[in-house]
């Protein structure tokens, strides 16, 4: 039984496209099938498989249906998190859609998955992302204060919601964790947030992320090992759509 993780699907199925803009060129092209049968060829039913975020473009769940029923084909045990385009999830009605899909999709928000004695925990997370105003140095000499304040309310929202699965999944027994978020840990100016202190906090055998997708992003946070703590990048084209092993 393995543990895999990939973020980033951007399905479409059942809805039109958004934007092109990061999802062009060669990694892109025909990407649901070639993940398909990487997942095929990779993973048995046994294994879990962690979908780090960005489902789906679809704005409801009419419009994802498709998506999820892709997402259901695939080999193994499915685990959902939230990413900040999936606008068919709606934080508070998680527990609806665990109900709806259960037995085939589990959405993770202020809640755990067990993979053996290890506690999957897990949230969309956030990352302030500028503008920073930078000089030829490439040093920083200001940003925009409105966004940072407007940020900073949705990182402590989601750093809430992560405490509480963390809390969730100790008071059940478990002892091992591994975080997921959607947006990487840190922005790219940083080395630690309240995510990273939050890892530390708790332990956290590895922090697992998304949302880096097209190659100019693929290194705008942490990697590798950090205060004892692994940080892994999962985004499929980053990847190249192949379900990275988290633990064999």
């Amino acid at each position: 039984m393995g543990l895999y993780a990939l973020g980033d699907l951007h399905l479409h199925f059942g809805s039109e496209l958004k934007s092109r803009e990061q999802l062009s060129g060669r990694l892109w092209r025909n990407h649901e099938e070639i993940f398909r049968q990487n997942c095929q060829k990779m993973l048995t039913d046994e294994d879990v498989l962690v979908l780090v975020g960005d489902h789906s473009w679809g704005r409801n769940a009419a419009e994802c249906e498709p998506d999820f029923r892709y997402i259901q084909d695939l080999p193994g045990r499915k685990v959902l998190l939230r990413g900040n385009h999936d606008m068919f999830w709606d934080a508070k009605k998680t527990e609806s859609l665990n109900q709806r899909y259960a037995g085939s999709l589990f959405f993770l928000q202020n809640n755990f998955a067990a993979f053996g004695d290890v506690a999957l925990v897990g949230t969309k997370g956030f990352t302030f992302e500028g503008p920073f105003y930078l000089n030829a140095r490439g040093q920083i000499i200001g940003w925009d204060e409105g966004q940072a304040v407007h940020a900073e309310k949705l990182v402590d929202r989601e750093a809430e919601r992560l405490r509480i699965s963390l809390d969730m999944a100790k008071k059940a027994g478990y002892r091992r964790f591994i975080i997921f978020l959607h947006y990487p840990p840190t922005n790219i100016l940083e080395e630690e947030s309240v995510f990273t202190h939050i890892a530390e906090e708790y332990a956290a055998e590895q922090v697992i992320y998304a949302h880096c997708h097209g190659e100019r992003r693929f290194h705008d946070s942490i990697e590798g090992i950090m205060h004892g703590i692994t940080y892994q990048l999962v985004s499929g084209d980053y990847l190249r759509w192949k379900p990275k092993c988290i633990l064999p």
